[in-house]
């Protein structure tokens, strides 16, 4: 009588998790297929002119990864219960699988941004504006290597190892982890951002109410003032700073507001969550205005050679009036 019970009462609570299991499965396929879609729609609407770099690469690994997470969810939630050469998958294999790809993205932000940061630092200066073969094939190699290294950290490092065993069996009872490394780059980000603004928020001021919308070769372009004390050069880093930040907040507002929301509000995003394309783009335009900021005794905006941005084209074009529609001033700065 006593077994006969033990036997109904594991058969409810099975029957019990079952509702659960599926919910939870179906929210996270659900949370990833939004994730792919937007990691898509950014791809797609990204510049065409942009020049390859390891940024570029690892947006695509990233995006290429997501889509194979979504579609072993959706074996592993389809299909419930099936053997593959003598192994049993089941949906709770779920858990397993996203704690593992939460940890991975979770140790990515320090590797990718550093890599990033030394290749725009070594590229400032390239003559060539589309990479080389070679130079393609060292930035497959090295995002390949990017992957192996944080996966095998995680399936190798103790504590990491104990924490997945610790919770493992229910999809639903499955803790996502949190990055410390999204969450400390994104501060240091915007704090850098928030000097820069505060050291230079008066000519960033009279940037914006000096700048004008006109059309030049068919493209809608900003022009501002252009300073008597500078060359055609930017030589001097307090007239390149105002430009850059009015160039990087004029396109990803937006997203640095949504930082200082989830901040203030000490949301907890999983990770698998927060690594996504978007967020990749992000730094990538802060690496890339930080880079050219350290740089401006060598650098020249006229340029061609200089790394192009998938959403802003950090390059400054000088061209006289009459070129340009409705300017009433000499000469002008065109943000392209």
């Amino acid at each position: 009588m006593t077994a006969l019970s033990s036997k109904n009462c594991s058969l409810q609570y099975q029957l019990h998790q079952s509702p659960q299991l599926l919910e939870a499965s179906c929210l996270l396929f659900l949370i990833i297929l939004g994730k792919v879609l937007l990691n898509i729609l950014l791809l797609r609407v990204r510049r065409g002119d942009a020049r390859w770099t390891l940024m570029e690469y690892f947006c695509f690994s990233l995006a290429l990864v997501d889509l194979l997470l979504l579609v072993n969810i959706s074996i592993l939630t389809y299909f419930r219960d099936f053997v593959v050469l003598g192994i049993r998958f089941t949906r709770y294999h779920i858990c397993l699988l996203t704690q593992i790809i939460s940890f991975t993205y979770g140790l990515l932000h320090y590797p990718v941004c550093s890599l990033a940061c030394i290749d725009y630092w070594c590229n400032l200066s390239r003559a060539s504006k589309q990479s080389s073969r070679w130079q393609k094939l060292l930035y497959f190699l090295t995002v390949i290597l990017t992957w192996i290294s944080v996966l095998a950290y995680v399936l190798v490092d103790p504590a990491i190892s104990v924490s997945i065993k610790a919770h493992r069996g229910y999809v639903y009872q499955c803790p996502a982890y949190v990055s410390t490394q999204s969450h400390w780059l994104s501060l240091s980000m915007l704090m850098v951002l928030f000097v820069a603004f505060l050291i230079s928020w008066q000519e960033v001021v009279a940037l914006l109410q000096a700048m004008r919308i006109a059309s030049y070769k068919s493209k809608a372009a900003l022009y501002f003032p252009f300073p008597p004390h500078c060359g055609y050069a930017v030589s001097c880093r307090e007239a390149l700073l105002p430009r850059l930040i009015v160039c990087f907040l004029g396109t990803w507002f937006p997203f640095v507001a949504l930082q200082v929301l989830i901040l203030s509000l000490r949301v907890q995003i999983p990770a698998y969550i927060e690594m996504n394309v978007p967020w990749l783009y992000f730094v990538n335009s802060f690496l890339i205005a930080a880079v050219y900021w350290l740089n401006c005794h060598k650098l020249d905006l006229r340029d061609s050679s200089l790394p192009v941005d998938p959403f802003i084209n950090w390059k400054c074009c000088f061209v006289p009036v009459h070129r340009l529609k409705q300017v009433e001033r000499p000469m002008s700065i065109v943000i392209c």
